[in-house]
């Protein structure tokens, strides 16, 4: 079992950056492949981007590619989601995951578990 909780979210301005973060409980956290993914109001959940473990392959949606950046720290248990250039259409509430696949799990069905998720609003 594997607890994860987000935190980092909250309202922004178009332009401006946030640091979402997501600790999880467990010792095995190194064995697990990251997700971040994102739900927008009426809109289904969407990936946003992934990280394996050792070596910390990366995979992003095309919609924040250079813009957000994932990374992990199997020290403390966390992943981390750096989102820059924000933009309206980033308002959403994200969701970490975790998943034993491996590389490329870009897709919401690989994951067995979640956050409750973050809320992020970009203001114009």
């Amino acid at each position: 079992q594997v607890v994860l909780v987000e935190s980092g979210g909250g309202l922004v301005q178009a332009g401006g950056s946030l640091r979402l973060s997501c600790a999880a409980s467990g010792r095995t956290f190194s064995t697990y492949t990251m997700g971040w993914f994102r739900q927008a109001p009426g809109k289904e959940r969407e990936f946003v981007a992934t990280i394996t473990s050792r070596p910390d392959n990366t995979l992003y949606s095309d919609s924040v590619k250079g813009r957000f950046t994932i990374s992990r720290d199997n020290a403390k248990n966390t992943v981390y989601l750096q989102l820059n250039s924000l933009k309206p259409e980033d308002t959403a509430v994200y969701y970490c995951a975790a998943t034993r696949w491996g590389s490329g799990a870009s897709v919401a069905g690989l994951y067995d578990y979640w956050g409750q998720g973050t809320q992020v609003t970009v203001s114009s």
